[in-house]
């Protein structure tokens, strides 16, 4: 469900310190929010306030929620605390592996384009001589 950034209610939140924004908005703006924020049913933000001020740096006027319905007070902050303590950074050497692999994406190798190539030529051939056979 999508709502008004304007109608989202921030009242006083654990983290005090947001960090540095600019590299969540450029996510952001690239592939879009991957995980709505949470917010209760009187739209009182309960988690997902980096991901709120992202959006406002986009100028975004609409956001994704997910909505709960009267959670409590106790509810309401260990949602706030699960959402910020169970994140798991990748190590250093899954940073690597992961950045290793997009690069050979990006950029393909010699060998690769040339598979891809001779695999592209058998597609258009395959295709053409099922043209003819219609």
């Amino acid at each position: 469900m999508q709502m008004s950034i304007d109608e989202i209610i921030v009242r006083k939140r654990l983290r005090r310190d947001l960090g540095d924004l600019d590299e969540l908005a450029e996510s952001l703006q690239k592939h879009g929010l991957l995980n709505p924020i949470i917010v209760n049913n009187k739209k009182v933000l309960l988690a997902g306030e980096r991901r709120l001020e992202s959006a406002k740096l986009l100028g975004w006027k609409t956001i994704p929620v997910r909505i709960l319905d009267n959670p409590s007070t106790i509810q309401s902050l260990e949602i706030e605390i699960e959402e910020n303590m169970h994140r798991k950074a990748f190590t250093p050497d899954e940073t690597i592996d992961a950045f290793d692999k997009l690069e050979k994406l990006r950029n393909p190798g010699f060998f690769r384009r040339f598979l891809n190539a001779i695999k592209s030529f058998f597609i258009k051939i395959v295709s053409i001589f099922k043209r003819l056979e219609s």
